[in-house]
């Protein structure tokens, strides 16, 4: 399969050695003629995944330069406010019918739009989706992961997944789109949340309260949102969850820590050096549940934090200071 993948960060580079690996004809598209010649040369994405040997058959091209004509498979892994943008700019490009797949994990600002939806915006056709535990700093050192790929077409969903798996990286099938997309999006938020708590000195109780409460209120929103159940106890839900909320690998959970520290939403970013999703899909996701009427109290209380109208502890005092209620069927 030719694949053409849009996006040379930590997650884009991941993916792509992946399924060069696994036999495919795969180029990556970078921002910059220069970022292309760097990665030709040295075979390391030394800021967004170092460490990680970059197989020689693999081919970097910048955006300028690209043909998108021949490509069997289109790949966007970029962070979720970019994705218009790039899907604009791939609609003319791209040959009608060529599958897509979207790694983004978020909602677009303004618009309350998951990926997928901007996609099929943007090119006239709906991609798939791929969300799970999937860090790309394990994923690129071939440790064993799994996840789901999401599309409303199941031979779709069965020509990614035969195309994707390998013996490293083993994918599921979902025809739950909005619940897999949904997923993605709504955990780094709580991975935000946990990266406080983890920064205020709290332990494990703590962590795991917040983590199975959080994950009462993601159902809530993504059901009304048309998402199904048995997602959220899946890998897109509560497999991407755990590992967000308690990995080293985490950019939401480090995030988390650092507003605990003090920082600013501006200098978490810059010393995280990477995008942070949790950060635009916590305003997101209050203006979503504003809209569909939908109480979030881990969410919104980052969402405070966030505007500067609370200080972490203060989001602590606000969660243990809620009315008893019972723990199944009330917010």
């Amino acid at each position: 399969m030719r694949v053409v993948v849009v996006g040379s960060g930590s997650w884009g580079s991941a993916f792509s050695r992946l399924l060069c690996r696994r036999g495919h004809d795969v180029t990556v598209l970078t921002l910059t003629r220069e970022e292309a010649a760097t990665l030709t040369r040295e075979r390391e994405n030394r800021h967004f995944l170092p460490g990680v040997r970059l197989p020689d058959g693999l081919r970097f091209v910048a955006m300028a330069d690209a043909d998108l004509g021949e490509a069997d498979l289109l790949v966007y892994a970029v962070p979720t406010q970019a994705v218009r943008e790039v899907a604009r700019w791939a609609a003319p490009r791209r040959r009608r019918g060529t599958l897509q797949l979207s790694l983004a994990k978020g909602y677009e600002l303004g618009s309350l739009r998951r990926p997928s939806q901007v996609i099929a915006e943007e090119t006239g056709e709906e991609p798939a989706v791929l969300s799970g535990p999937n860090h790309a700093e394990e994923v690129g050192r071939d440790m064993p992961s799994a996840t789901v790929v999401a599309a409303r077409d199941e031979a779709v969903a069965l020509e990614l997944q035969g195309a994707v798996t390998c013996d490293t990286f083993r994918v599921y099938t979902n025809d739950d789109v909005v619940g897999v997309e949904f997923c993605g999006a709504a955990k780094n938020p709580i991975a935000v949340a946990v990266g406080m708590s983890d920064g205020l000195g709290f332990g494990d109780n703590s962590r795991a309260s917040l983590i199975t409460r959080s994950i009462a209120e993601m159902t809530r929103l993504g059901m009304v949102q048309g998402a199904r159940l048995e997602t959220f106890i899946g890998l897109a839900g509560i497999g991407d969850l755990i590992a967000t909320c308690t990995s080293r690998h985490s950019r939401n959970r480090l995030a988390g820590e650092l507003l605990a520290k003090g920082a600013s939403p501006a200098e978490v970013e810059r010393r995280v050096g990477q995008v942070v999703e949790g950060i635009p899909t916590a305003y997101a996701l209050h203006d979503l549940a504003q809209r569909l009427g939908i109480e979030m109290p881990v969410t919104e209380n980052v969402y405070e934090v966030l505007e500067g109208r609370r200080t972490p502890r203060e989001c602590v005092a606000a969660l243990m200071g809620r009315a008893p209620k019972r723990e199944h069927g009330e917010a």
